[in-house]
């Protein structure tokens, strides 16, 4: 029998055998691989493992350090866990709960505080809110620092899900025990830390010594964990994120950090907060209570934002901007809807039909056309045009433009609409919250919309879910679904959408008059179905495969929802079809 497999290592080039067993540590020792910082994983024919991984077949590997996607989440988990272990070393009756993201870090709060009496009591800031005592955070981050300085090993295995139940419901993981309750696995991976049992659904670094940077704040009601690329940001600038803390903490926070607040408070209410608790609901009671709700608080929330509009006897002109499956299109279609509900005349413009003809178009360091810039966009001519059709005071019918993307070029003839002056012009495009693009029309015409699917839902209370996961899944169905995209294609064009939109549309969110939160609670269970046979044709020898397999295992989460229930108007129906619309 050969004891010999042969490894090929995609950071080298060399291609080398090793002992059957050989780990991903000992490959990157032997190989001397030097990255721009410390090795924190590997993929091993496209799938991610951690470095005491071992290999007993052929391979190709590929080593990660905090720059690569990988790597930032692998560093980013591991920090949550050693946070929720200097929580339950201040006491075993505390929980960490991560809530969602903000632009410098996670948000998180404590659970438990009000049963240790005067030991970690709430105070108040400056502004009278309640907030964490200064002297709680400074502790936990001075247990944070000594379990780094011990450089501890994150150790996992695999065990029972019934034991898994039993171990988490002990620790107080409540959440924990019900996702492996509903998850239906047979075996469960848990992780340790010194003793403390904790679960992730991605991979960690191999111990705490790796964690080098690191930073905690305290932020409305609980902390924030700093992104590791921010710190440096942060410590020489920490004067203005100081002062712009207190005018947030003065306002309620950002619209962002409110919009997740209400909805973490409306789960709580339903008693759906994690998945487990979701699973369990669909389980036994069936998912039509869910559905209802959920389409219902969207309506909700979508004559509300109809109503605001109203209360501006000047607004004629609806910008709505939102990253790629927020669901603007059935958003805006919606609104329509409810404006006409309050007696407005409504028309539809895309500012895709404003694009630059072929000729003029930017193009990006590649020399590829950039259509996602905001010079792609002909904003004299939208500034123009928009201001005749606001000025026009007698009803009339208005010759508009439509973009033909074969020719590259504005066409004429194609569509009219009928403008009075009780017409509400809804405008969709990524840079509708944009200054530069409505800088020539009178802000007493405008009201500007934020679209995205915010996922409220976490998967327990340390691993909460990133909403572009949740809008990836989206545009795979929707693609395959309506371009005849494979999941193959989408992921791979995945990364430039997200460059773009962090470039476009997310530095301008705030200047929002409203935001609205797309992602339904229930989806996940519903685009399941469709995703997962799309995922599982991934090829493995591609480098999307990675994030095919992650997006796997983060669905088999859920349980499965069947679409028959899913009204014709839902968002949803954007992606999954059967929709009342016409797109």
């Amino acid at each position: 029998m050969n004891t010999k497999i042969r490894i090929r290592c995609e950071n080298t080039g060399l291609s080398k055998e090793y002992p059957r067993g050989v780990t991903l540590k000992e490959i990157a020792e032997d190989q001397h691989i030097k990255l721009q910082d410390d090795i924190l994983g590997a993929t091993v024919n496209n799938r991610v493992r951690e470095l005491d991984y071992d290999l007993y077949n052929p391979k190709t590997v590929r080593f990660f350090d905090i720059h690569a996607v990988e790597g930032y989440r692998m560093y980013m988990r591991s920090l949550i866990f050693v946070l929720g272990k200097a929580v339950k070393d201040y006491s075993p009756q505390l929980t960490l709960r991560v809530e969602h993201s903000l632009p410098i870090g996670f948000y998180c709060e404590i659970d438990g505080l009000d049963k240790l009496g005067d030991k970690a009591q709430e105070e108040t800031d400056s502004n009278g809110h309640r907030a964490l005592p200064l002297s709680f955070v400074a502790a936990l981050k001075q247990r944070m620092q000594a379990i780094i300085q011990a450089n501890l090993p994150f150790e996992h295995e695999e065990i029972p899900s019934q034991e898994a139940v039993t171990l988490f419901r002990e620790r107080h993981y409540p959440a924990k025990a019900m996702l492996f309750e509903t998850r239906q696995q047979a075996y469960s991976s848990v992780y340790y830390l010194d003793g403390e049992p904790n679960y992730f659904y991605g991979g960690l670094v191999p111990s705490t010594g790796y964690l080098k940077t690191f930073d905690i704040d305290r932020y409305f009601q609980g902390l924030v964990i700093v992104w590791p690329d921010h710190i440096e940001k942060l410590a020489e600038d920490r004067q203005r994120v100081v002062k712009n803390y207190i005018r947030e903490q003065s306002e309620g926070g950002t619209k962002l950090f409110r919009i997740f607040q209400e909805h973490k408070d409306w789960l709580e209410i339903l008693g759906v907060p994690y998945v487990g608790y979701l699973n369990k609901e669909v389980q036994e009671q069936g998912p039509g209570r869910l559905i209802k709700i959920s389409e219902a608080l969207q309506e909700k929330k979508i004559a509300h934002i109809a109503d605001e509009i109203a209360k501006r006897p000047d607004c004629r002109l609806v910008l709505i901007s939102g990253p790629s499956s927020s669901g603007k299109t059935t958003f805006s279609k919606r609104l329509s809807v409810q404006l006409q509900v309050l007696g407005y005349r409504t028309a539809e413009i895309s500012m895709d039909d404003y694009f630059l003809d072929r000729e003029h178009t930017p193009r990006d360091k590649n020399g590829e056309y950039d259509f996602e810039c905001i010079e792609a966009v002909d904003i004299p001519f939208f500034t123009q045009q928009l201001n005749e059709l606001l000025s026009i005071e007698t009803e009339q019918t208005v010759e508009m433009p439509v973009f033909d993307f074969i020719s590259g070029s504005r066409k004429w003839g194609q569509k009219q609409i009928r403008m009075s002056p009780q017409t509400i012009l809804i405008v969709e495009g990524i840079h509708g919250l944009n200054p530069q693009l409505s800088a020539g029309i009178d802000p007493k015409y405008l009201f500007k919309i934020f679209v995205s699917a915010l996922t409220h839902i976490a998967i327990d209370t340390q691993n909460p879910i990133r909403s572009t996961d949740n809008r990836l899944i989206r545009r795979i169905v929707r693609d395959h679904n309506f371009r005849g995209s494979s999941a193959l294609s989408t992921l791979r064009r995945w990364n430039s959408v997200i460059r773009g939109e962090n470039k476009n549309i997310f530095p301008y969110q705030e200047n929002a008059d409203i935001m609205f939160n797309s992602a339904l609670l229930f989806e996940l269970c519903v685009l399941k179905a469709h995703a997962e046979p799309l995922l599982r044709d991934v090829p493995e020898a591609c480098p999307e495969y990675a994030t095919a397999k992650s997006l796997l295992k983060f669905l088999s989460f859920f349980c499965y929802i069947s679409e028959k229930e899913i009204p014709p108007t839902s968002i949803l129906r954007e992606f999954l079809g059967g929709s009342s619309f016409v797109y």
